[in-house]
């Protein structure tokens, strides 16, 4: 009872705090005023947060029917003066109060903090949504990768920075000090985007292999107890093998591929002989799609997809003759690639290469996919066997991929995707007969 009636209190002192944060008296004591809101906000419990959340949801929203007279005066006389009162009245006035809240110190990771809490409301609160648009929005801006810091991560670096990477490794799990100190040698990079005012906090973190040539399977690169390459003159080849997000609340904050290209142009500084910059990625979904049925009718493309591949997609369901039952039976009974014929495994590349190539594009595609060749990336190979973990052989089979940046083309290959193209290897084509 004593902690309901003080979580109440919490509560009803943290309203106080951004009304008087977002008035006209807010803008000259904003910091201590900010200060006030955010130790309120932390005291909140699970149970008062949603609470909190609806009154900037719904108090702090923008005045429709202000708005639309706003809009009115300015398609009657779009002038200047018309334009800026149309830009104020469509600004939500939640997000003045944000913009306050980070100019108090910790403010920009106590936004971040809100928004991690928020995002765990949106499936059961969707009335959040625009509170969340307004946080992402202002987010995006105070983390443009222009104000991020980007630094290489390695065995000197602080050990709170280094447990995190630990921590927050989503790809291929770092299996203690040992393995964290194999990825840190000399053939391998870790290069992390920090934020001026969370200077140790790694908001994103890439990691890369230097080697002589194309990796086509995960374990050589992530096994700790493998050898590292001691001549940089055999460093050909630079391999993305993991990309990982710290901080949940900048979801949807685009960082990643700033990241990629800014360390590719480091390395290609550093290492002159390189030459070959690719990632070496999973294909998350894939047999998701395959067991379903492989669908391809519901694309936005679909009318163009041609009958080889059709016809391609068509013969590898009938040999596998997969779904979602028999797949996860097949995988119960230890199914291994090396187990596979070559017309089964034929059957498993033409799939995968008719998924990325085709099925990427529509709001269903690989996100991974989506997100290379979204940056400007090239499907470049697809690897037989190249994870025999047990989440790799689920996800897709064992299946990888490699995706090629060539930086000279990154920007043409961006304009291609963004209009529906995938841009691809011949030996990608050749798998799907086109």
């Amino acid at each position: 009872m004593l902690e309901k009636i003080a979580q109440t209190r919490f509560l009803s002192r943290a309203t106080s705090a951004v009304r008087r944060l977002v008035s006209g008296r807010g803008e000259s004591n904003a910091v201590s005023m900010a200060l006030d809101v955010i130790s309120n906000y932390r005291k909140l419990n699970a149970e008062q947060r949603p609470k909190f959340f609806a009154m900037l949801a719904e108090q702090f929203n923008i005045d429709a029917e202000q708005l639309m007279k706003a809009a009115q005066s300015f398609a009657a006389d779009p002038n200047a003066r018309n334009y800026i009162r149309l830009q104020k009245i469509s600004e939500s006035p939640r997000q003045e109060l944000l913009r306050r809240l980070n100019r108090a110190p910790g403010g920009t990771a106590a936004v971040v903090e809100m928004r991690r809490d928020l995002l765990t409301l949106l499936n059961k609160k969707p009335e959040f949504m625009g509170l969340d648009y307004d946080m992402r929005h202002l987010l995006s801006s105070w983390f443009n990768p222009g104000f991020l810091k980007m630094h290489r991560v390695d065995w000197k670096s602080p050990a709170e920075i280094l447990e995190k990477i630990i921590a927050h490794e989503a790809v291929h799990a770092i299996d203690g000090w040992d393995d964290l100190r194999r990825r840190l040698q000399p053939d391998r990079r870790c290069f992390a985007f920090f934020h001026p005012q969370l200077p140790d906090e790694p908001l994103i973190f890439v990691e890369v292999a230097l080697l002589p040539e194309i990796p086509v399977a995960i374990m050589p690169l992530v096994d700790k107890k493998s050898t590292p390459v001691e001549q940089s003159n055999q460093f050909k080849v630079a391999a993305f093998y993991s990309i990982s997000n710290c901080e949940s609340g900048l979801r949807g904050v685009s960082m990643g591929n700033f990241l990629i290209k800014r360390v590719a142009e480091q390395l290609h500084a550093e290492f002159p002989g390189l030459k070959t910059f690719v990632t070496l990625s999973p294909i998350p979904g894939l047999m998701e799609w395959i067991t379903a049925g492989a669908h391809l009718g519901d694309l936005p493309s679909s009318d163009k997809i041609k009958p080889a591949v059709r016809k391609a997609r068509d013969d590898a369901l009938e040999l596998l003759k997969l779904n979602g039952s028999n797949w996860m039976d097949k995988l119960g009974k230890v199914w291994h690639p090396d187990q596979c014929s070559e017309r089964e495994k034929a059957a498993f590349m033409a799939l995968t290469a008719i998924y990325l190539t085709t099925v990427t594009p529509s709001r269903d595609g690989n996100p991974v996919a989506k997100f290379h060749l979204g940056n400007g990336a090239k499907l470049h190979q697809i690897n037989w066997a190249g994870d025999l973990s047990k989440n790799g052989l689920r996800q897709s089979a064992g299946l990888m991929v490699n995706y090629l940046y060539d930086l000279s083309s990154v920007e043409e290959n961006h304009e291609r995707f963004v209009n529906g193209e995938i841009i691809y290897s011949r030996s990608v084509g050749k798998l799907i007969n086109t």
